[in-house]
């Protein structure tokens, strides 16, 4: 059996190597017809990939996931599988990429790293040691994803100017073979043995743990709107492909930033209150970049989105460890996970559907991200006023009882006999 440390570096390696291939892929398409094309018309394209492509979020993830996990190895498996089928996709990408045929495959490539999100939520529990490392790990996650990501993409951008984006599309497919190499080493874990008992079930879904998923859906889902947004709307501005290209690169470094500081805030405040905290931040940035709008306000928005993002996501796995102790972590995260993901491609293709100006898009950000955090604040306000008054209740209870109780033991004998003078 492997040591946790040595599954932790399995996994972390896997995940570095994911990660380059995916900045690869995307400073490849910096340069391809993907950004090129005529995005007004390609409006319906993108709406029916986005549907048909995460549609097994919402159908197929909650019915093969348990499967997968009850498989010694399943998780692994789907993460190798991944790999190569994404190694295979770079290549025709790089084939067909001044083709229409490039937008299927890019959405395949979308849809399938959503996939390996899930997967790599589900093994992290079996690579530490106790429940007390399970955030630092994911933490370290993220930071690796970050670091990596920024260190794939200069020779990829050699690569783009020096031969063309085809290049750089093998150089991804390269580092994804290199994935499915590293992925060999996870450990064959069975993830969840068993089905969800009504226990585990039951603390699923404690008031706490749902708020929690509520606001992080809500993060995500504001993430996946504004990426696709931008993508959109920038096209209409000056320069729109590089101010994207900022866009880009000014959220893969801040979630890095909130992948770093978010244990540290963990260690000053309650998890409710960093997210409470990041849905505060999200709705203030809707707002404000509404006012400032323009492509700086895009940057702005992306920016503070993905930090507040990465925070609220780490604070939830806690909430997770905390109010569901019973509960098999790995098959939790996979759930959760799935779910939010699933969020991020709703909110992507609403933001394809409504076509609105940048700063409309902004002010709905705020707006959604207001809405949930006064909705949270109400409802928790009531449910601890019901605590309280079921507590008082309670209280009141007991000691009507212990008033009412009979007297234990032999009433004792009047001295004077005045006593039973009375009650005769």
């Amino acid at each position: 059996m492997q040591p946790a440390t040595s599954k932790f570096r399995s996994l972390a390696i896997t995940h570095a190597l994911m990660m380059g291939g995916d900045a690869a892929m995307v400073v490849a398409l910096a340069d391809s017809l993907f950004f090129d094309i005529d995005l007004t018309a390609a409006r319906t394209r993108v709406m029916l990939f986005l549907a048909i492509g995460f549609a097994p979020f919402l159908f197929v993830a909650p019915l093969i996931g348990p499967l997968i996990d009850r498989a010694a190895g399943g998780r692994r498996l789907v993460i190798q599988v991944i790999a190569v089928v994404r190694l295979v996709l770079l290549v025709l990408m790089a084939k067909y990429i001044d083709s229409l045929a490039l937008f299927p495959l890019v959405f395949a490539n979308l849809v399938l790293q959503k996939g390996y999100v899930v997967s790599k939520s589900a093994l992290v529990p079996s690579t530490v040691r106790s429940e007390t490392e399970l955030v630092e790990a994911n933490s370290k996650l993220g930071l690796i994803a970050g670091i990596t990501g920024a260190a794939a993409v200069v020779p990829a951008g050699i690569l783009l100017k020096v031969i063309g984006a085809p290049s750089t599309l093998i150089y991804g497919a390269l580092i994804f073979g290199l994935a499915f190499a590293s992925a060999t080493r996870l450990p064959p874990e069975v993830i969840a043995a068993e089905a969800v008992d009504r226990d585990e079930s039951a603390q699923l879904r404690s008031g706490g743990l749902q708020n929690g998923a509520i606001a992080m859906t809500v993060l995500r889902g504001c993430v996946g709107f504004t990426f696709f947004h931008l993508a959109f709307w920038l096209r209409s501005q000056d320069q729109g492909t590089i101010w994207f290209g900022a866009v880009v690169g000014v959220s893969a470094l801040v979630a890095m930033v909130g992948n770093a500081i978010a244990p540290r805030l963990r260690d000053r405040m309650r998890e409710e209150t960093m997210l409470v905290a990041a849905l505060a931040i999200a709705a203030a940035a809707g707002f404000g970049t509404a006012v400032l709008g323009g492509p700086v306000g895009a940057v702005v928005l992306a920016g503070a989105l993905n930090l507040v993002a990465a925070i609220g996501r780490l604070s939830f796995e806690s909430i997770v460890q905390r109010d569901a102790p019973g509960a098999n972590q790995g098959r939790a995260f996979a759930k959760f996970e799935t779910q939010f993901q699933f969020a991020w491609a709703a909110a992507a293709f609403m933001a394809v559907a409504i076509q609105v100006s940048g700063p409309i898009g902004f002010l709905i950000v705020g707006l959604v991200a207001a809405g949930t955090l006064v909705n949270l604040l109400v409802g928790t306000n009531r449910a601890d006023a019901r605590r309280r008054q079921r507590s008082g209740r309670s209280t009141i209870s007991r000691g009507q009882r212990r008033r009412r109780a009979p007297a234990r033991g032999p009433v004792p004998r009047s001295r004077s006999g005045s006593a039973s003078n009375r009650r005769r």
